[in-house]
């Protein structure tokens, strides 16, 4: 089966979990800019990964622009963020807001931790930062937002790998008829 890692991110947590899945599963992996419809069409099934930014996937104008070729694949969508994994409503939210119905149905959607270095974001990133902890009212919420944690590790990639390998093995197996 072909396979083809795409992913668009702001810091650097993306592009490593795209790496080490690269590694791990023996696939190409690029910038969704370098991806023609062409390769595409050519793959069985895409690794997409993204990070949120502002409550929207980085990489939705993308999904959008190839939403016909997409349509036609099976796609794995690794989600990185801060959101702690128990705000269901707000990953859901990520997810509504930034991927058309019309694929969802075929998107195995997996959220994975990421990371905030304060002193490696840029002076725009840094003020909207500081302005979202202004207007939280919780004391606890607004020391989170503002204090540095880097939570990327390989580990956190085991589902997704399991997953993939078991739709590549399936997909091989022929249908018995009978």
């Amino acid at each position: 089966m072909k396979g083809i890692i795409t992913f668009k991110g702001k810091y650097g947590a993306t592009r490593q979990y795209a790496e080490w899945l690269a590694d791990e599963l023996v696939l190409p992996v690029t910038e969704p800019g370098n991806l023609s419809s062409e390769k595409i069409s050519n793959c069985d099934f895409i690794v997409v990964g993204t990070s949120v930014y502002i409550g929207k996937l980085q990489i939705k104008n993308w999904i959008e622009q190839h939403i016909e070729e997409l349509s036609e694949k099976k796609i794995f969508l690794f989600v990185v963020c801060g959101t702690p994994a128990d705000e269901k409503d707000k990953l859901s939210s990520y997810i509504e807001g930034s991927v058309p119905p019309e694929i969802r149905k075929q998107c195995g959607i997996y959220f994975l931790p990421g990371k905030m270095i304060y002193q490696n974001l840029s002076g725009s990133d840094k003020f909207m930062l500081r302005m979202g902890a202004l207007l939280t009212r919780d004391k606890e919420t607004k020391k989170k937002m503002l204090t540095d944690y880097d939570s990327v590790k390989k580990e956190n990639l085991d589902a997704l790998v399991k997953d993939i390998k078991r739709y590549t093995v399936a997909a091989k197996q022929p249908v018995l008829q009978s």
